[in-house]
């Protein structure tokens, strides 16, 4: 059996999230300490007593996910968790993902990612970006309504046949969302995402800038196994395509649907979500309802998984 790991993106976090776990496996609050010398602020207090909305700036929501996706990952390998077949991470998880492959170490992530989410949150000014989710509406349907609207708005996660969220400037999110539910459907629906800046459209280009020369002064090496990248939906070519596509990924959509079928196609039976809570366990289940998903986000639900996947 092949197993795909993945791993969340922001959103994912919460005030007390990996209670049990971090309790139980110390490795889990060794990285957070860790991550928390680089960044310089105390992750362990701000995790475990908030508050949230601290823990909801990009700038620390970033480092905070990587460090605890990366870190149970660990820990689950080391508890004898299965060799991945390939991984791949939603947005800010994709370099969780590639820390896991070993392309960053775990230092040099940290410090990209909370130099990526400082980049972000100066891209627009605070409260003139918004993201919301839309579901039950065809992509195709999507992208029309996009473009004619007036401003800067476009789909950023296509995350399953029926959910796709759209980023960009607040009035234009705000007109998208509002013909989408004018005509009463209750089959569609608009989910607004509580998040401090609207990731994967044009807004991001100043900061795609400034991570370009993040990663160019950064240290990458080949991955260990596959990881299929968010910008193609395919596997990563070389450290040259990593790089170019981490870039590419700050103004284009997350294509998860389309990762996650490239995972089933290389082999991937089975998918094991690492990190906070379960948002892409549920995600695989709309994509397509033969793929098998578990999270591992709880103490029992990551001793049942590993026990179930290892006998």
């Amino acid at each position: 059996m092949g197993f795909g790991y993945v791993f969340p993106g922001q959103g994912a976090q919460a005030v007390g999230m990996l209670a049990d776990l971090r309790e139980a496996y110390e490795h889990i609050d060794e990285r957070l300490l860790e991550a928390s010398s680089i960044v310089g602020e105390d992750l362990i207090s701000l995790i475990t007593n908030g508050p949230s909305d601290r823990l909801n700036q990009t700038e620390i929501t970033q480092p905070v996910l990587l460090a605890t996706s990366v870190a149970l990952f660990e820990t689950w390998v080391k508890a004898g968790g299965p060799t991945p077949q390939a991984v791949a991470g939603h947005s800010l998880g994709e370099y969780s993902a590639l820390s896991a492959a070993g392309v960053f170490t775990f230092g040099d992530a940290i410090r990209l990612v909370n130099e990526r989410g400082k980049l972000m949150q100066s891209a627009v000014p605070e409260g003139s970006g918004k993201m919301a989710a839309v579901i039950g509406l065809e992509l195709a349907e999507l992208e029309r309504l996009c473009r004619d609207t007036e401003g800067v708005v476009a789909p950023a996660n296509i995350n399953s046949p029926d959910q796709v969220v759209i980023s960009g400037e607040a009035d234009a999110v705000a007109r998208v969302t509002d013909k989408v539910t004018e005509a009463g459907d209750r089959r569609k629906r608009v989910v607004p995402l509580d998040v401090s800046v609207p990731s994967h459209c044009e807004l991001m280009h100043t900061a795609a800038d400034g991570v370009a020369r993040l990663l160019q002064e950064t240290n990458m090496r080949e991955p260990k196994f596959t990881v299929v990248q968010n910008f193609d939906a395919d596997a990563a070519e070389g450290v040259e395509g990593i790089r170019d596509h981490l870039i590419e990924q700050l103004t284009n959509p997350v294509r998860w649907n389309d990762c996650m079928q490239t995972m089933a196609q290389l082999g991937c039976e089975q998918f094991v979500e690492c990190g906070p809570g379960k948002v892409l366990t549920g995600l695989a289940r709309r994509i397509d309802r033969s793929l098998t998903a578990t999270a591992i986000s709880t103490l029992a639900d990551f001793e049942t998984t590993l026990a179930e996947l290892t006998r």
